[in-house]
């Protein structure tokens, strides 16, 4: 197998990772799963954008600790073998990041789960002290946090693979070397990837880099 000409691979979390929507399992685990489905609800009708629901998501861990979303987030169901992939992704020279809206406080332990080396995606702020605070400012913008991994990583887009399965990672899919889709439920999302892949298991994900070249 002749190399990947790809320097860094990046990763989407919520429906890529897991197999659910993390933020709904936050949700439900809180007590509050009643205001999650309001906020896609509302999403989905138009009384939402994109900036709105994220926000709303992000209150839905305010005033509570860290341990406990940390708690939340290592129970959160998730394809299998992330760590061993990203290890081997790694032995490959790539580097290994998560584009996500999601804060720091959870790429954090996503990082220190399966040895992601950098995280971007968010804009804004949401403090965390004793608890965690109120969010600040917040706008999810994968195409800018491209932009700063490949500035932070020593890549150009030409040689990033991006994995996503929602709209905005649709979007990022044309500014990248190539797109995975990944357990994609909406046709556009799969259209808009060079590679559109179904399975639980992040080594056939593995596979699919290491063995692809179709822009690169």
């Amino acid at each position: 197998m002749t190399s990947p000409p790809w320097r860094m691979a990046t990763v989407d979390i919520d429906g890529t990772l897991t197999t659910v929507h993390g933020w709904r399992e936050l949700a439900r685990q809180f007590g509050r799963e009643e205001e999650f489905r309001s906020l896609v609800r509302r999403f989905r009708s138009g009384q939402l954008d994109e900036d709105g629901e994220l926000t709303g998501l992000l209150e839905l861990t305010e005033g509570r600790t860290l341990v406990e979303v940390e708690r939340v987030l290592a129970r959160t169901p998730k394809l299998a073998n992330i760590p061993e992939g990203v290890a081997r992704l790694h032995a490959e020279g790539l580097r290994v990041a998560l584009l996500t809206h999601n804060p720091p406080y959870v790429t954090e332990w996503y990082r220190r789960f399966a040895g992601f080396d950098d995280a971007a995606g968010l804009v804004g702020r949401q403090p965390v002290g004793v608890l965690i605070g109120r969010p600040e400012g917040v706008h999810g913008d994968k195409l800018g946090g491209l932009a700063l991994l490949c500035r932070r990583q020593g890549a150009w887009p030409s040689e990033v693979v991006h994995v996503g399965d929602s709209e905005a990672d649709a979007a990022v899919f044309p500014r990248v070397g190539e797109g995975i889709a990944l357990n994609a439920r909406r046709p556009e999302t799969e259209r808009a990837a060079d590679l559109s892949l179904h399975t639980q298991d992040f080594q056939e994900v593995v596979d699919a880099i290491l063995g692809s070249s179709l822009r690169g």
